[in-house]
């Protein structure tokens, strides 16, 4: 979905009152800079979770591995 079709809320955050007003003198789109730092947060922390929440399927397979080696072990041409 685009992201100017998706409907805002208003939010309230807290930053230093120089940096805004650089960030103004600069012409920088402050609620584009959060929308999109928040957006990678997120991506990120679901990266993590999902990564953790997998971590003993990843271990079980690097066991299975070290075991057995992978499957095209001595069938490489190269």
């Amino acid at each position: 979905m685009a992201r100017g079709s998706v409907q805002r809320k208003p939010t309230n955050v807290s930053a230093r009152p120089d940096l805004i007003a650089e960030a103004k003198s600069l012409g920088i789109n402050l609620s584009q800079v959060f929308e999109a730092a928040v957006e990678q947060s997120v991506k990120d922390a679901k990266r993590e979770r999902w990564i953790e929440e997998n971590r003993s399927a990843f271990d079980a397979y690097d066991s299975y591995v070290e075991k057995h080696g992978v499957f095209s072990t001595g069938k490489r041409m190269f």
